[in-house]
């Protein structure tokens, strides 16, 4: 079982997605935007990706500026709980498999998760 941060808005995310299905993978989608993670649950991904938690981040995206999130001094848990409580901040499309997850960009990075 693959668990897909979605967006269907994103054409990325949803080639992705499609990648996924035609591989014949069960994919339990989340809509992100509608359901967050959890700031629990981005710290696993965060873990699972290898990433620090601006890595994770949309940087281009108008919280990120008005929240200044740019502020180096921020820790890391002011910059999840940003993430939890804007979720357009997180990049997108994030593909979980049992032990690893990958950032689909671009998309066949999520064919990955089917190697294990």
């Amino acid at each position: 079982m693959i668990r897909f941060y979605h967006n269907p808005r994103c054409s990325k995310s949803r080639e992705a997605l499609q990648l996924l299905q035609d591989a014949g993978a069960e994919v339990e989608v989340i809509d992100y935007q509608k359901t967050p993670p959890s700031p629990e649950e981005i710290t696993r991904l965060l873990g699972l990706l290898g990433l620090e938690p601006r890595a994770l981040m949309r940087k281009h995206e108008e919280e990120y500026k008005e929240l200044y999130l740019d502020d180096i001094t921020l820790e890391d848990r002011h910059l999840i709980a940003a993430m939890h409580d804007n979720p357009r901040l997180i990049e997108r499309p994030i593909a979980v498999g049992t032990d690893k997850a990958v950032i689909g960009r671009p998309p066949e990075r999520v064919l990955e998760l089917l190697a294990h």
